[in-house]
C-alpha cells in the first residue's frame, strides 16, 4: 500500500511540475511578442504622440564636435545644433535629452531607436535619403582641406593622393578624402583629427568650414590653414527613422517657425555671426 501511495505521489508531483513549466512557457512567449525597445519606441505606433506623452525628444548628438555639439568650459553641452534641437523640442511641448554618441555610432543608434532623432550637422545624401528621413534643411556649408602652414605638398584636393587625411569612416568627408586618393586614418571626430594634424601624425583633414572658422577662432595661434575646398555646399539637417511622417511634419513646422519669428537667425548669429542657412 505504501508502495502504491508514494508511486501515486510521483506521479502527481511531476504532472503539477510539468504543467508549471507549461504555464511558464506562455508566459515567455507572450513577452516576446512584444519587445521592449526603451523610451519613446512607438508604444502608440505614432512617435510624436509618444514623444508628447513621455515628455522628452531623445536627440543623439556627438558632444565633440565644436560649434555645434560640444562641452563649454563647465562642462556643459551646447552648441548651434544643441540649441536648434532645444528650440525644435520646445515647440513640440517637451523638453530635449540629449544622448552622447561616437559619429561612427550614431547611426546605428538611430536604428536601434536609442534616440528620436539625431542633431550632429548630418548632410543629405541620397544613400542616407534611402533608409532614414531629414527635415528641411538648417545648414548650408562647403568642406574645406585643412594642413599645417609648412606642408608645402598639399595645396589642393588633388594633392592627398598617397597622403594620410584624418576622418570619421562614415561620414562624408571620409568620402571625399577617399575619391581622391588619400589614405584614412579613423578618427572619432573633429578634435581628434586636429590633434593629429597638428602632431604631424596626418598630413591633412577634410572637414567643415564653420568648425574650421570656429577653430581658429578658439585657437588663432595654431599653425593650420585651409588650402583647398569643395565646389559644391552641401546640406545638413535633422534624421530621423522613416515611417514617422507625424514628427518629421512637427519638426519641419518648428525650424520654419523659428526662421520666421527670428528665433533661427538669432542663434545662428550668436555661433557663426550669419545666417547659415542660406
Amino acid at each position: 500500500m505504501k508502495k502504491g501511495f508514494v508511486y501515486t505521489s510521483v506521479l502527481l508531483v511531476l504532472a503539477l511540475l510539468l504543467s508549471a513549466c507549461g504555464n511558464n512557457g506562455n508566459e515567455s512567449n507572450g513577452g516576446d511578442s512584444a519587445p521592449n525597445n526603451g523610451g519613446n519606441a512607438a508604444a502608440t505606433g505614432n512617435l510624436l504622440e509618444d514623444i508628447k506623452s513621455s515628455g522628452t525628444l531623445r536627440v543623439g548628438t556627438e558632444g565633440t564636435y565644436a560649434p555645434f555639439t560640444f562641452h563649454d568650459q563647465n562642462g556643459k553641452l551646447t552648441g548651434f545644433d544643441v540649441e536648434i534641437a532645444e528650440e525644435v523640442a520646445k515647440r513640440l511641448g517637451v523638453k530635449a535629452e540629449f544622448i552622447e554618441t561616437k559619429w561612427d555610432g550614431m547611426f546605428a543608434g538611430l536604428d536601434a531607436k536609442r534616440f528620436d532623432l539625431v542633431a550632429n550637422q548630418v548632410s543629405i545624401n541620397d544613400d542616407r535619403k534611402k533608409k532614414y528621413d531629414f527635415s528641411n534643411p538648417y545648414i548650408v556649408s562647403k568642406a574645406v582641406l585643412m594642413v599645417r602652414e609648412d606642408n608645402k605638398e598639399i595645396q589642393k584636393l588633388d594633392d592627398l593622393k598617397g597622403k594620410k587625411s584624418g576622418q570619421s569612416l562614415t561620414s562624408d568627408l571620409g568620402e571625399i578624402a577617399k575619391s581622391h586618393g588619400a589614405e584614412i586614418v579613423p578618427v572619432d571626430g573633429f578634435n581628434q583629427a586636429m590633434e593629429l594634424l597638428i602632431s604631424k601624425r596626418i598630413d591633412a583633414t577634410i572637414n567643415d568650414s564653420l568648425s574650421y572658422l570656429d577653430f581658429k577662432k578658439q585657437r588663432p595661434d595654431v599653425p593650420v590653414i585651409v588650402v583647398d575646398e569643395t565646389d559644391n555646399a552641401s546640406e545638413s539637417a535633422l534624421l530621423m527613422n522613416k515611417g514617422n511622417p507625424e514628427l518629421v511634419e512637427a519638426v519641419n513646422k518648428a525650424l520654419a517657425e523659428m526662421k520666421s519669428d527670428g528665433t533661427y537667425l538669432e542663434i545662428s548669429n550668436k555661433w557663426f555671426g550669419e545666417d547659415v542657412s542660406k
